[in-house]
């Protein structure tokens, strides 16, 4: 009989880091823990980012995944933003990655889809989604919820060829 997969799927943001837990059997999801790793907005970049590591290396290492799936980042109109969620991303690729994870990216549409159906739409759609594909889910904040969303994302894709090939 085959083994249960656990998953982390990981929601990169420099306040608020999202985090979330699945095991996947087949088609089958049982979510096992999701959270928020925060960083103090009050301390400079270099610390807000050790904050986020020693956070992602707690959850790591508390829930053992076996695989881990990142959200890709999105550029929008203000360059200083958009580096800093890149460094957050960094340090969300980097930690499951030094934990010996292969880690996937996927598009902030693909997730969508695989979770809602369609590649466009808000919040609490992926809330009420996640909900009604693991009942027992419970989430601190919208970017658990999307870190869970990511995680049933990659459960969905793990699958298919090209990951099969970067696992081995």
């Amino acid at each position: 009989m085959a083994e249960a997969i656990r998953i982390i799927g990981i929601d990169p943001g420099l306040r608020n880091t999202g985090w979330g837990v699945v095991d996947s059997l087949g088609n089958s999801l049982r979510f096992v823990a999701s959270g928020t790793v925060k960083s103090d907005n009050k301390l400079d970049l270099a610390s807000r980012l050790n904050q986020l590591y020693g956070g992602l290396e707690e959850v790591l290492h508390q829930y053992q995944p076996f695989e881990a799936a990142v959200e890709n980042t999105f550029v929008n109109k203000d360059a200083t933003a958009t580096l800093k969620l890149g460094q957050a991303r960094g340090i969300a690729m980097v930690v499951p990655a030094r934990a010996g994870l292969k880690v996937a990216e996927y598009a902030p549409n693909a997730v969508k889809k695989a979770v809602i159906g369609v590649g466009h739409g808000d919040k609490k759609q992926i809330v009420m989604m996640v909900k009604v594909l693991m009942p027992k889910a419970t989430f601190d904040s919208d970017h658990a919820a999307d870190a869970l969303a990511i995680a049933i994302c990659h459960s969905h894709h793990r699958t298919s060829m090209a990951w099969r090939m970067a696992a081995e």
